[in-house]
């Protein structure tokens, strides 16, 4: 019986494996033409995007995924991670099953919604506040982005902040450390790792969220300033996919953007973990 449930267990995991690796192999086959065909440097590097004119410039889309999910980032990642701490470690039973309930909420509310409310709410009001002629600009984006990842980080943070054991805390107590020193040096350090998970699923969400961003970034191919409009890497695909046509280097090109959204995912993962190793070492 242990032989089989094995098999079974081994034969999910591999199955896991098989999925990425035909995805990765997929996005090669049908992403790497055109960057042959266009020219590596004037793909990745050139800043116009006209495909009526054969250019097929990206590093304005590079640019803006990056700037938005740092953006949202900074926004979300202290906020995410002193929720965490409150709800482990300062709330009582009460004030901690309302906030959880809140934000596990958050986590399930679709990216439809939160690109209405944004488009709604959220532009009008940027709009207003610095005079401008359209409010979908990459503050907006920047945002939504940050409201959408907070759940995550929020959940696996304060999950591994309650993984960590007592005894570490009382130890540092014992030696006249306040509450507060105890939980950022102690319980923080020693929950690191679930934290750079958390971290992790926040930015896979970032990079890879399309619909609310194209409700309120303006999805314009521009370089990316604060108040102005842009457009990420994945609105690009999403915008353009359903009228590019089928052999034309225009659709060749955008199965080119997934995979470079595919590597910048890759890359940032690889980091974040490398960071994290080096840390506990």
């Amino acid at each position: 019986m242990d032989k089989f449930f094995h098999a079974i267990f081994f034969a999910c995991g591999m199955l896991s494996v098989v999925f990425v690796v035909g995805i990765t192999a997929y996005l090669i086959a049908s992403g790497m033409p055109a960057i042959f065909e266009i020219g590596p440097i004037d793909f990745l590097l050139g800043q116009i995007w006209i495909p009526g004119k054969g250019q097929l410039g990206i590093l304005p889309f590079i640019i803006t995924s990056l700037y938005g999910t740092l953006g949202a980032l900074l926004v979300s990642l202290p906020l995410g991670i002193c929720t965490a701490v409150f709800l482990s470690k300062y709330a009582g039973c009460r004030s901690g099953y309302i906030i959880r309930s809140a934000v596990e909420l958050l986590a399930g509310i679709p990216s439809v919604v939160y690109g209405l409310v944004g488009m709604i709410v959220l532009v009008p009001a940027i709009q207003s506040a610095f005079g401008l002629s359209s409010g979908a600009t990459l503050l907006a984006a920047i945002v939504v982005l940050a409201v959408m990842i907070l759940p995550y980080i929020v959940n696996v943070s304060a999950t591994a902040l309650d993984a960590v054991p007592k005894e570490y805390e009382e130890g540092l107590l014992a030696l006249g450390a306040t509450r507060t020193e105890t939980y950022f040096k102690v319980s923080m350090r020693a929950a690191r790792s679930g934290i750079a998970t958390a971290i992790i699923q926040g930015v896979g969400r970032a990079v890879g969220e399309a619909m609310a961003i194209i409700m309120v970034a303006g999805n314009v191919a521009n370089m990316p300033e604060l108040l102005g409009s842009v457009r990420f890497l994945t609105t690009a695909i999403v915008s353009e996919m359903s009228y590019a046509s089928w052999g034309s280097l225009h659709r060749e090109a955008l199965f080119s953007i997934g995979l470079v959204l595919f590597v910048l995912i890759v890359l940032v993962n690889m980091l974040l973990n490398v960071i994290t190793r080096r840390k506990e070492d």
